[in-house]
């Protein structure tokens, strides 16, 4: 099972996190997502599209089979 989401930097190189690590996502107007180790990323991804990614993801770990 995999435990991360890909987004995309400002500079359009893409990079994956591991979504149990994720403390905030706040728009400034840009996507900073602060991590529980307190390393801050920005993303193109708006807010709304980081918290469905995080959504499906969290729905693949509930109901993955035994």
């Amino acid at each position: 099972m995999s435990l991360i989401i890909e987004l995309t930097r400002l500079n359009d190189s893409k990079l994956v996190i591991n979504a149990e690590l994720i403390e905030t996502i706040e728009s400034t107007p840009d996507t900073v997502i602060t991590l529980t180790t307190n390393h801050r990323l920005v993303v193109k991804e708006d807010v709304e599209e980081v918290v469905a990614k995080v959504v499906d993801y969290k729905k693949k770990i509930a109901f993955r089979p035994e």
